[in-house]
């Protein structure tokens, strides 16, 4: 009884710490960029943002030291979707990092969802071009990787196609393309202003669709065989369990 109170308690310290590293410090590291560095420092914000992604991923290991292995699986996953954004440089917005990432976010645990977002961001943008859209889309992938991780922990996501296509294709269209959209507005000017706000999602819309829709299709088509490999690989080995 103890011990299950000593892993509930752990389990809440984890949300808590990564709840307030994603609403409050996160936004308030990429604002103090845009405002007070010039938004000229974003390899700066990027590593900052990496390290705030590490602190609940590496609170997962508190009562134990983590396994090479466990960090493998989350190095990977990172990879893929990188090399999964490179493979498909020439369809713009048609990438599959969102869908690797909710995968993670799902198999992993939130932590792991959002580390792999932030770090196949960040690393992937070596190849694309870093600039001060990476702290915004570092974010974005993160946050979508830890709402799919809480949101199956709570039981309301299911590993199943149509779930999972559901949530990777509004998450994609609504918090990630109206985050990056509002991300667009400050790199273009300091003053926010609703209309010009509304002129960005306008014209940007399209573009956020078929990014949504290249998150359905690929968690439609990467969804089961991935998702039944990485359950195979915990359950042999003992992964990533909290």
């Amino acid at each position: 009884m103890q011990e299950q109170s000593l892993t509930v308690s752990s389990r809440n310290r984890r949300t808590l710490v990564a709840g307030v590293l994603m609403t409050l410090v996160i936004p308030a590291t990429i604002l103090f960029g845009v405002y007070f560095l010039g938004d000229r420092k974003y390899y700066f914000i990027s590593l900052l943002i990496v390290l705030y992604s590490m602190l609940p991923f590496v609170l997962v290991f508190e009562s134990r030291r983590p396994q090479a292995r466990e960090l493998l699986v989350v190095a990977v996953l990172a990879a893929i979707a990188v090399a999964g954004r490179a493979a498909f440089f020439m369809l713009p917005q048609f990438k599959p990092v969102a869908a690797i990432v909710i995968i993670a976010g799902v198999c992993c645990g939130a932590e792991a969802g959002f580390l792999v977002g932030a770090v196949a961001a960040f690393v992937s943008n070596f190849f694309f071009g870093q600039g001060p859209w990476t702290p915004w889309q570092m974010f974005c992938f993160g946050l979508i990787g830890f709402l799919a991780g809480i949101l199956f922990k709570k039981g309301f996501l299911k590993k199943e196609r149509l779930p999972l296509c559901l949530y990777g294709g509004l998450s994609t269209l609504f918090i990630y393309g109206g985050i990056i959209d509002l991300g667009s507005l400050l790199m273009f000017t300091p003053q926010f202003s609703w209309p010009a706000l509304i002129a960005i999602y306008i014209s940007g819309f399209w573009f956020n669709v078929v990014h949504a829709v290249a998150t359905v299709f690929f968690l439609f088509v990467l969804s089961r065989p991935m998702i039944e490999k990485l359950d195979r690989i915990k359950i042999k080995y003992g992964l990533l369990e909290p």
